[in-house]
């Protein structure tokens, strides 16, 4: 210990005998805090004014819409402006008198195609309905079944024209609306679970088999089996669209014939 304390005078308070001088005070402390205070308090002031900066920098704001949702508002806005486009398509009034029968198929997974009328009201509904608000004369599915054999029904899927022009006259119809669902079924190749995939293919023709209008509208999901109410839900989220190409084109096109072939050189 004699030794310590003649240390300590020659080294002072660093020589270990003397490191319980090293502890502060209750001012020292008490001054010391106040002061980590102080700096941390101008450090989150720091901080904010830097991302208030860098925020109007940017022209960023916390009540802006995620990306997401502008890419979706940017994309609706976009399909509407494509409705709009078909539907101020100028159309001759005898075209509007003239009367479209409009069928609906579904091809099975064997290539066979269920064309029985009854089973797909609702499908015809969605597109009917969209077609006369538009000013076009359409049959009602009792009309059609009434007056149409199924066989004449069944031409029109199977490209015949004769049992086709059969169905067209003994109806009175000028114009043919064929909608045909079709789906596959697969394995997602990110996620391992089965996905079907529907599809529907509207062609708009003339009595005589010539094509007016070829509009497609396709979905996927990755349950259920129920193929036709798949395409009863993928025909109600773009049945809008989907009429309004087929107006569009009808406007345009029906009433007058295909151009002539182009003369070789």
């Amino acid at each position: 210990m004699e030794g310590c304390a003649s240390m300590g005078r020659s080294f002072g308070w660093i020589f270990p005998c003397h490191w319980h001088n090293l502890r502060p005070s209750a001012g020292v402390r008490a001054a010391l805090h106040t002061h980590i205070i102080s700096f941390v308090a101008r450090l989150f002031a720091f901080l904010c004014l830097a991302v208030s900066v860098a925020a109007g920098a940017q022209g960023f704001k916390f009540s802006d819409p995620d990306p997401s949702q502008q890419a979706d508002q940017a994309a609706e806005a976009m399909k509407q402006d494509r409705i709009a486009y078909e539907l101020s398509t100028p159309c001759r009034a005898d075209l509007k008198g003239k009367k479209i029968m409009v069928i609906i198929g579904e091809q099975q997974s064997d290539g066979y195609i269920n064309a029985q009328q009854q089973n797909y009201g609702p499908h015809f509904q969605a597109i009917n309905a969209r077609l006369r608000s538009l000013g076009l004369r359409t049959y009602t599915p009792e009309e059609i079944r009434a007056q149409v054999k199924q066989a004449e029904i069944d031409a029109y899927f199977r490209n015949d024209p004769d049992g086709a022009l059969s169905a067209a006259k003994r109806l009175g119809a000028s114009f043919v609306l064929r909608g045909l669902i079709s789906a596959q079924a697969g394995m997602n190749p990110i996620i391992a679970v089965n996905q079907v995939s529907v599809s529907m293919g509207f062609t708009l023709s003339a009595s005589n088999g010539r094509i007016i209008s070829d509009v497609g509208a396709s979905s996927a999901s990755y349950a259920g089996a129920n193929i036709a109410q798949m395409a009863l839900t993928l025909v109600n989220e773009q049945a809008d669209e989907v009429v309004a190409r087929l107006y569009g084109d009808y406007c345009r096109s029906a009433g007058f014939p295909p151009p002539p072939p182009a003369r070789k050189k």
